[in-house]
């Protein structure tokens, strides 16, 4: 099978694209603009026969066109995007260029392959539904989209785009909303792995607001091993919700983190005394949660460790890796 990954260096496309590899028959492209967050790793190590990189961005109207029509791809998984909520504040017109022209793009020079069984497979975020109470009901595939940043805005505008091209021009797509991920080689702006650099660094951690803000996590190799289900199984023209019924408040979070850091460090420092409370984001949303029995219909369970078990390997990888270059 001949993949397209965009994105294939971020933190899930690089996880989704390791995974790929491991299967001899797939050919995998990966096409990528080498950012800041990319883990430009991942091409030393992989230097297979079964592996190619173009750095595109996906913004390059001629140059997509040209490396889709010479690969001539089966299935395009879309992973390339702008995805931090804060950068989408201070910088929101770089969101909107990447996330939707660039989704637009993608969707366009795969209409020109005309090409019965092909897949246009979408990878996007929880965030569209906007925020949730802590009472109200995990978001399913028919909740209403309410995004409340310039960065789930623009995916919610990707999302759309993906199913008019499906439905206008018969393309056969799967979008994917999943929950919060974490890991080894995420880019330390993301909540994680700031918290676990401050810990190694012993500098100030902050958390905005009262802290009570809620999200739901899910380990980024987990939600690869969907997408490799969904892949085979999920039904063309459908959306469905990746999720890991884990939910926990970010000061919580930051608590377990700090407490799990001194465990393995068996040092006497106070790592809680780093957390600092600071002004609370523009348009913060409270909650975010996903029902995920949809897709459990579809694939069934994806086995997977808890929460904490990955959370402390997590941790051990960034005190081993704290120094890499990303």
């Amino acid at each position: 099978m001949k993949i397209i990954i965009t994105g294939g260096c971020g933190f899930i496309g690089s996880s989704i694209t390791r995974l790929l590899l491991k299967n001899n028959n797939n050919k995998v492209l990966n096409i990528d603009k080498l950012t800041k967050v990319s883990s430009k790793n991942l091409l030393s190590k992989y230097k297979k026969k079964n592996y190619y990189f173009q750095k595109i961005d996906i913004c390059n109207t001629k140059k997509i066109l040209e490396i889709f029509l010479k690969f001539d791809p089966d299935i395009i998984i879309n992973c390339a995007a702008e995805s931090h909520v804060d950068n989408s504040i201070s910088s929101p017109k770089r969101f909107i260029k990447s996330n939707i022209f660039g989704t637009f793009n993608l969707l366009e020079s795969s209409r020109m392959l005309n090409k019965k069984n092909f897949l246009f497979f979408h990878i996007s975020t929880d965030e569209v539904y906007g925020s949730l109470s802590i009472k109200e009901k995990s978001s399913t595939e028919k909740s209403k989209y309410y995004p409340n940043s310039p960065y789930s805005a623009s995916k919610a505008s990707s999302d759309h785009l993906v199913r008019a091209w499906n439905k206008t021009y018969k393309i056969n797509t799967i979008i994917t909303n999943c929950c919060n991920n974490f890991g080894p080689w995420q880019y330390p702006e993301k909540l994680i792995p700031k918290i676990i650099t401050a810990c190694i660094k012993k500098t100030t951690i902050p958390i905005y607001g009262n802290g009570l803000n809620k999200r739901e996590w899910i380990y980024v190799d987990d939600h690869s091993k969907t997408i490799q289900k969904l892949i085979k199984k999920g039904k063309y023209g459908e959306s469905y919700n990746i999720g890991s019924g884990f939910e926990i408040s970010n000061i919580a979070l930051a608590k377990k983190i700090c407490n799990f850091y001194s465990l393995i460090k068996k040092d006497n420092f106070d790592y809680l005394k780093l957390i600092k409370y600071v002004d609370d984001r523009k348009a913060h949303d409270f909650r975010y949660s996903i029902d995920d029995t949809k897709l459990k219909k579809t694939i069934g369970k994806v086995s997977k460790k808890n929460f904490d078990i990955n959370l402390i390997n997590t941790i051990k990888w960034y005190i081993t890796n704290h120094s890499l270059k990303y």
